[in-house]
């Protein structure tokens, strides 16, 4: 046999085998093979990370930052006091920013927002001076608000210079128990409502202490967050 001839017959060989093991051996059976070769030796690193990425949940989030979600029958709400005079009170309620020097409508004082106790809307919302301002001015703000109304408050810098008797047992009636006690820079935020059977539990106060502030002439920035009940 010439070595041309040798050389086609070895060739015509090959093909027959090759066509042999493939029908021995279909594509689906082989990429099996491969998953359970990869099962066995550990996925690449790559497919590893893709794997994580997919199968990792989403981080949940609730109404205003707060670490779970509030009833149904619940607004969710999260306040910030001001940092000494320079960064300003924020508070959101239902997930919704109304103050916040982001907004542009903060000031130094009382920052104080009415709300619906029915609906969750939002009636109005101002600061108020206590420092240099007229107390007259607050007190138009906050008396005669309908039963159920809710009032969230934020201080900012000195929220009590000008605060008269009166104008603080409006907030006792609101359902404070620090308003009385709240003085000259000291921080304080609360959350009551017009009707309140008993005592607000939404209240922080934190005092001008200079052997313990924060700031130069000012306490900590103080936080107050939770689940206020719709009007009862």
């Amino acid at each position: 046999m010439r070595p041309r001839d040798f050389i086609q017959v070895a060739m015509a060989l090959t093909v027959v085998l090759l066509l042999v093991y493939i029908m021995a051996n279909p594509p689906q059976q082989a990429w099996k093979g491969a998953r359970k070769l990869r099962e066995i030796f550990g996925h690449s690193k790559q497919e590893q990370n893709v794997q994580v990425a997919v199968e990792a949940p989403k981080a949940i989030r609730y109404k205003c930052g707060l670490p779970k979600a509030c009833p149904l029958d619940h607004f969710a709400f999260n306040i910030k006091s001001g940092a000494a005079n320079a960064i300003g009170p924020k508070i959101c309620f239902e997930d919704k920013v109304i103050m916040s020097s982001a907004k542009n409508n903060i000031g130094p004082g009382l920052n104080i927002v009415l709300i619906n106790g029915e609906t969750g809307e939002a009636l109005k919302f101002d600061f108020f001076n206590m420092y240099s301002g007229k107390v007259e001015e607050l007190l138009k703000f906050i008396k005669d608000l309908k039963p159920g109304t809710i009032v969230l408050v934020a201080s900012f810098d000195d929220p009590a210079t000008k605060l008269t008797d009166e104008a603080r047992n409006v907030f006792v009636n609101l359902g404070s128990t620090m308003i009385n006690s709240v003085r000259f820079r000291d921080g304080w935020l609360f959350v009551g409502a017009v009707g309140l059977t008993e005592k607000s539990p939404f209240e922080k106060h934190v005092k001008n202490d200079k052997e313990k502030n924060i700031y130069d002439g000012w306490p900590e920035i103080l936080e107050l967050n939770g689940c206020f009940p719709r009007k009862w």
